[in-house]
């Protein structure tokens, strides 16, 4: 896309994102409720990777309103959290307010990160379903590096790229979309992951990044890659005719594909 038609892009998603707020903030989904009574919004695939995170200091990129930066902080991480919605970003300041957690959460488009926060981390981290909103992931890598101290730890866990080569704003869905798909994606449909009977009008423009692209991008970076992970199994029931498991994961019928992907990298210089 030009780059006249990534601010369209971005704006477009900023709204979304906006509106999502209050319904998301009201859904079982997050169940919020839980959340203020001390329920931890984190997955076993980022707990075992981070590990103790007591004292270190984290960044936690694309946000949204700050569920998992403060379950972060109540592990006893120095949290600091970015999300480019200023709704979102609101809320999560209140809500670090109200229970007492010492978070610092900053607005700002993902990729101008290194404009906003000038610390250094230990702990860079990005979950479910953030890369999809990047065209180049690139300058994303390249501020994760900016933004890491020597020896410090990215971790991501996302979903797979196999999973959003279908459209499911459609039944059944159909497989429509490349597996690293360079032009923008648009989808327009009501509802959210969150919220799918909502009315709520979502309008999002969206990239596909292979394995290999955010593998490469991580390397040109100077990362250092420590391990790669495919997961068969999600925490978050998003796409259809999953089942849930005895974990209580979700995970296809059939488990042709897998539903996540996880890196950890390190900054060695």
């Amino acid at each position: 896309m030009k780059e006249t038609d990534l601010t369209t892009a971005f704006k477009t998603n900023k709204q979304t994102w906006n509106e999502r707020v209050a319904v998301h903030t009201q859904s079982d989904f997050y169940n919020l409720e839980a959340f203020r009574k001390g329920r931890s919004s984190l997955h076993c695939f980022e707990l075992e990777a981070l590990g103790n995170i007591s004292g270190k200091t984290l960044l936690h990129l694309q946000c949204h309103f700050g569920q998992d930066t403060l379950s972060l902080s109540r592990l006893g991480a120095l949290c600091t959290g970015i999300d480019f919605s200023e709704k979102a970003i609101v809320f999560a300041q209140n809500l670090n307010k109200e229970l007492l957690l010492d978070a610092t959460f900053v607005c700002c488009n993902v990729l101008d990160t290194s404009n906003h926060v000038t610390q250094t981390f230990d702990i860079v981290f990005t979950s479910y379903g953030t890369i999809g909103w990047l065209p180049d992931l690139a300058p994303w890598a390249k501020m994760i590096a900016q933004r890491l101290k020597t020896g410090g730890t990215f971790y991501i866990v996302d979903f797979h790229p196999i999973a959003w080569m279908f459209d499911y704003t459609v039944t059944p869905a159909v497989m429509r979309y490349g597996y690293d798909q360079k032009q923008a994606i648009y989808e327009q449909y009501m509802g959210s992951y969150a919220a799918p009977k909502s009315n709520l009008e979502s309008k999002e423009y969206g990239w596909n990044h292979s394995l290999s692209s955010v593998i490469n991008a991580l390397i040109g970076a100077g990362l250092s890659i420590e391990s790669i992970e495919e997961h068969p199994q999600s925490p978050y029931n998003v796409f259809p005719s999953l089942e849930r498991t005895d974990s209580g994961m979700y995970q296809m019928p059939n488990s042709l594909y897998p539903l996540l992907f996880s890196i950890k990298a390190t900054k060695k210089h």
